[in-house]
């Protein structure tokens, strides 16, 4: 998430809202948002509604075997269409922000020519 923060700039020239969701609860997400010094919205879903919609549950693949999200990126264009997906099986594989911006232009540059 540190490369998303670093290149916020970037995303935001394009018109992208970088958000994040996590399984932890919402006290914990906004430790975790302000001692990184994240600026962009972390969303909790600690029943994992949303992490189970979008099939991204990492089942047992947290402390004590707890259900996680695997990593996933997501681009959603302004009427909501999915656009680009990241995904992995290893919650140690993170996307770097400049593949994600990578996406970004493919897709603007896609729906230019529409």
């Amino acid at each position: 998430m540190r490369s998303f923060q670093e290149s916020l700039g970037k995303f935001e020239d394009r018109g992208v809202r970088v958000v994040a969701i996590s399984v932890d609860p919402p006290e914990i997400t906004e430790q975790l948002r302000q001692k990184k010094g994240y600026t962009f919205p972390i969303l909790s879903d600690q029943k994992l509604e949303v992490i189970r919609e979008w099939d991204l549950v990492h089942a047992g693949g947290g402390i004590r075997g707890a259900d996680i999200a695997r990593p996933a990126e997501f681009l959603i264009d302004p009427h909501g269409t999915v656009r680009w997906v990241n995904l992995t099986e290893d919650y140690r594989a993170r996307l770097k922000a400049a593949e994600a911006l990578k996406a970004v232009e493919q897709a603007q540059a896609d729906a230019a020519r529409r």
